[in-house]
């Protein structure tokens, strides 16, 4: 290297050069001389090394397994579910057209009508039966709550349908043969493909009138559920009453697509809501460890089971629970974690409003228990926004509970807003003032009865208790009358509808 090259590299570096020119001059020490090194002999040349008696054989060291990076559950979008339901609602209507004859006589009219409103209520019932098969990407990313009211909101017009179908038909017979209503309803009994259509519709009439809200509150859940569960017969009577019909009958694709469509939704029922849960059962072997009194009419219940980080519980999410005890084992409900699932343990907390969840409180320990879920989408998926506000009415607050000490946050970016009659009927009191204190985060309990002069969850009461509200997402959880009331107070209060995120159910 010549000086001028030097130079210039040391210039890229000033602190050696400094270095450099403060030893200029001075005297280095000579390096000591090592002794030469004897070349060691090769390997092929040396005796091999004789294994020592005491020293047992050297196990091949196993490769190093990898963590195993956790796979995010997949969840349907309530978009994406519209998107798609709307779009098999307009394959079959395009499947009506282009079987459909244009005709001006007034029995084909009828008949054509009877063709579309069939069809569509054929998919309609599909499309029921698989919003309540309990398909978890679609309950994990639409939620339960929605789904249900989905669910009703659709049984309403797959029985107009139904009805407007029966109509059209007993109408466009009576016109083409020339009858009276009454004259052309007995006669179209007489087929059987046409009496089996009728019992179905009847089948479902009943399911109809059980879940009107009138009557769902006069009827008790197990009939409810009984009679409901005669819905599966209806569509198999109406299955093979379809098949028989010009619209399906009249090409192979159609009859194939068909009947692939409600073998589909068929499995999925058949998987999701006995497969699973029976393989769950078997797997986790869930029990009652011991039962809690945390208020008046309010109880926790533990259960503890193997393996239960498996389910992939979210704090947020709840499961629906069937006590094998007596006066308890012929009804599952849906209760909250109240808590994280810590060390295979599960915490619901319920209160009594109800025989069945006042016999909850005499639940013995080693009291075999069968869950299904986890269910829900009021999860931390949702979260949009660093700052999170929940807000929870009466027993509500379980599923309140579990996020407002998982949802991850800073000092001041989590608070908790608790509705409440009085004092006495907070429940978990301690374990939120407890959370709130480790976390540094918001918590207030809104006490008293709301009327015209006092109404704590009013837009102006919320924005004096969380000042920059609308920057937060809400998760709200409660009665159905306080739901409502405190989603309308939020949106008025400037919160978007789509950073409120709540989850109700009635019985």
């Amino acid at each position: 290297m010549t000086s001028d090259v030097a130079d210039s590299r040391l210039a890229a570096y000033p602190a050696l050069s400094a270095y450099l020119r403060q030893t200029e001059g001075m005297e280095v020490p000579p390096m000591p001389v090592m002794p030469p090194r004897v070349p060691r002999a090769p390997r092929a040349n040396r005796a091999p090394r004789a294994p020592r008696a005491d020293r047992a054989p050297r196990a091949p060291r196993a490769p190093r397994a990898r963590a195993a990076t956790p796979i995010p559950p997949i969840r349907l979008t309530p978009a994406a579910l519209r998107g798609a339901l709307i779009g098999g609602a307009l394959g079959v209507t395009a499947l009506w057209g282009v079987q459909a004859e244009p005709s001006a006589r007034l029995d084909v009219l009828f008949a054509t009508g009877a063709h579309l409103t069939g069809l569509l209520a054929g998919y309609g019932v599909l499309v029921m039966l698989f919003l309540m098969a309990r398909v978890p990407a679609v309950e994990h990313g639409v939620g339960a709550d929605r789904l249900a009211r989905l669910h009703a909101l659709g049984g309403r017009y797959v029985l107009t349908l139904c009805l407007g179908h029966a109509l059209l038909a007993l109408c466009g017979y009576a016109v083409h043969t020339d009858t009276d209503l009454f004259r052309a309803t007995l006669d179209l009994l007489g087929y059987p493909g046409l009496a089996l259509a009728a019992a179905g519709t009847a089948l479902l009439m009943a399911v109809g009138v059980t879940s009107a809200r009138a009557m769902r509150r006069r009827v008790p859940h197990e009939t409810w559920r009984a009679v409901h569960l005669l819905t599966y017969l209806a569509v198999a009577l109406a299955f093979v009453h379809q098949l028989a019909g010009p619209d399906v009958a009249g090409s192979i694709v159609t009859v194939w697509v068909w009947s692939m469509l409600h073998a589909t939704v068929a499995v999925l029922l058949v998987w999701y809501r006995v497969v699973v849960p029976v393989r769950q059962a078997l797997k986790h072997s869930l029990r009652v460890i011991a039962v809690r009194d945390e208020g008046p009419g309010v109880v926790s219940v533990l259960v503890q089971g193997i393996g239960l980080d498996e389910l992939r519980a979210e704090p947020g999410q709840f499961f629906r629970w069937r006590f094998l005890q007596r006066r308890l084992w012929r009804t599952a409900l849906p209760f909250s974690l109240s808590a994280p699932v810590r060390d295979d343990t599960l915490r619901i907390t319920v209160k009594a409003i109800g025989d069945h969840t006042r016999r909850m409180r005499r639940l013995k320990p080693g009291t075999r228990v069968l869950a299904t879920g986890p269910f829900g989408a009021l999860t931390a998926h949702r979260r949009t926004r660093r700052k999170v506000l929940l807000l929870a009415g009466g027993v509500g607050i379980t599923p309140m509970r579990a996020l407002f000490e998982t949802l991850p946050g800073g000092p001041g970016d989590i608070t908790l807003l608790y509705r409440a009659g009085s004092a006495e009927q907070l429940v978990l009191r301690e374990e939120l003032e407890g959370i709130a204190r480790r976390r540094e985060a918001g918590l207030h309990f809104l006490l008293g009865r709301s009327d015209a002069a006092f109404d704590p969850l009013a837009p102006q009461a919320l924005r004096n208790l969380v000042p920059d509200l609308a920057e937060h997402d809400v998760y709200l959880c409660g009665p159905p009358g306080m739901t409502a009331s405190a989603t309308a107070a939020l949106e008025r209060a400037g919160v978007p509808q789509d950073r409120i995120h709540a989850e109700c159910f009635t019985f």
